[in-house]
C-alpha cells in the first residue's frame, strides 16, 4: 500500500479500494473530524500516472467545487476535505443503482427527480448520470448522487445550462425506463424520445473519439469499470471452468485492486471434494496454453450460488463479496435461507487484502 498524501495522512484510516483508474484511486475508510471519526470516501491523485495527471487534476477540481455546494443540499456526500491531491467526501449508506436494482420502486424515482431538480436549482449539472453507479439507493430508499468529476457550475441559467439539465433528466428517465417502466408519464416518454441537438451531434462525431480514447487507449470497456479482462478474459475462464466435470456453474465479477487496477474473482458452484487448487491446475492445463487468459486473482468454491426465485444468479451480492463491501449486503438478502447461504460465502471469501471492519 502506497503512503497516504501528507495532507490527509494523520486523519485517514484506510479500508477498501472502491475504484482505481488513470484518473484517481477511490477508497472507503474513516476520516477524523472535530466531532470524531466518520465513515468517508477518499479520492487520491498521488497514484495517478504522469501522463493523465493534468486531466485528473481538472476533474478533481470540478468535483471539489460541485461537492462544496451539492454536499450541503442533502442529495450528495458532503465535502469533508478538499486539498491539492486528496479529496474526502462523506459516506452515504446505500448501494449503486446497478447493484440495488430498484425494480418497480416508484418512490425511488420520485426522489431521484426531486434531487435532480434541487441540484439544477443550485446551478449544477452533473453531466455523467448515464452511469448507474453514479446513482445511489440509500438505506432510506431515497436517491443520492455521487461522482461529480464532470459536473459543471452555471452562475446563470443559460441555454447551455438548460441543455445540460435536460440531458441529466433524460439519463435519469432511461434508468426509470429500465427499472420502473410503468411509472413513466407521457411527458417523460417524450423526453426520452428526443435527444438534444448537442447530444445528436456528439453521438455522430465526438463520441467516436471518446470511445477510441476510453476503449483503445485507456482500456475502459464496460459501464461498471471491469476493464478488458472482464470483457475478454472472464468468458474464456468461465468456459474453461464449466468444462470441469464437477463444476455446475461459474460466475466471474471484477473488483478494484490496489496493485493491478482491476482483478477478477471467480465464484464456482461445484460438487463435494472440489478445491481451489484443483481448479487452478485445471485452468493451467488448458488445451491452448499459449492463448490461455490470465487466471482470476481470486477463486472461491461454494456449495451453492445465491439465486432469485427465477433461477437468476444474484451477481450483485457476489459483486459486494468480491469488493469486500460485505456490510452492504444485508438489505439485498431475500430471506433467512439466503442469509445463511450468503454468510457462508462471506466467511470464506478470498479478497482480504483490503480488510476493514465497518
Amino acid at each position: 500500500m502506497n503512503p497516504l498524501p501528507p495532507e490527509v495522512e494523520a486523519r485517514w484510516t484506510g479500508g477498501v479500494v472502491l475504484k482505481r483508474d488513470v484518473f484517481s484511486t477511490v477508497e472507503r475508510g474513516r476520516f477524523a473530524i472535530p466531532a470524531g471519526e466518520v465513515d468517508a470516501v477518499l479520492r487520491r491523485l498521488d497514484e495517478v500516472p504522469w501522463w493523465s495527471l493534468p486531466l485528473a487534476r481538472h476533474l478533481f477540481k470540478r468535483e471539489r467545487r460541485a461537492l462544496a455546494i451539492a454536499g450541503g443540499l442533502g442529495l450528495a456526500p458532503p465535502l469533508l476535505f478538499g486539498g491539492r491531491r486528496a479529496l474526502v467526501r462523506g459516506w452515504i449508506d446505500g448501494l449503486p443503482l446497478h447493484i440495488a436494482k430498484p425494480h418497480g420502486e416508484r418512490e425511488y424515482f420520485r426522489s431521484a427527480k426531486a434531487a435532480l431538480r434541487k441540484l439544477h436549482r443550485a446551478g449544477i449539472c452533473h453531466n455523467d448520470l448515464a452511469k448507474e453507479q453514479n446513482w445511489l439507493r440509500g438505506g432510506d430508499g431515497r436517491a443520492y448522487l455521487t461522482d461529480f468529476q464532470l459536473a459543471a457550475l452555471f452562475p446563470r441559467r443559460t441555454r447551455l445550462f438548460r441543455i445540460a439539465a435536460y440531458e441529466d433528466l433524460r439519463h435519469l428517465l432511461k434508468h426509470k425506463r429500465r427499472y420502473a417502466p410503468d411509472a413513466l408519464t407521457p411527458a417523460e416518454r417524450r423526453v426520452l424520445a428526443k435527444k438534444s441537438l448537442i447530444t445528436r451531434v456528439w453521438m455522430a462525431t465526438g463520441k467516436k473519439v471518446y470511445y477510441w480514447i476510453t476503449r483503445d487507449v485507456l482500456r475502459f470497456t464496460d459501464r461498471e469499470g471491469g476493464g478488458p479482462r472482464l470483457v475478454y478474459d472472464a468468458p474464456r475462464i468461465t468456459a474453461r471452468l464449466n468444462a470441469h466435470p464437477q463444476v455446475r456453474e461459474t460466475v466471474i465479477v471484477a473488483f478494484p485492486d490496489r496493485r493491478a487496477g482491476t482483478g477478477l474473482y471467480a465464484f464456482v458452484e461445484g460438487g463435494a471434494g472440489l478445491t481451489e487448487r484443483s481448479l487452478r491446475d485445471f485452468i493451467a492445463t488448458d488445451a491452448a496454453p499459449d492463448h490461455a487468459p490470465k487466471p482470476p486473482e481470486h477463486l472461491q468454491v461454494i456449495e451453492q450460488l445465491p439465486r432469485r426465485a427465477t433461477g437468476e444468479v444474484r451477481s450483485e451480492i457476489l459483486q459486494l463479496v468480491a469488493m469486500n463491501q460485505v456490510d452492504l449486503i444485508d438489505p439485498l438478502v431475500a430471506d433467512e435461507q439466503e442469509r445463511a447461504l450468503v454468510a457462508r460465502i462471506v466467511a470464506d471469501r478470498r479478497n482480504l487484502r483490503d480488510r476493514f471492519a465497518f
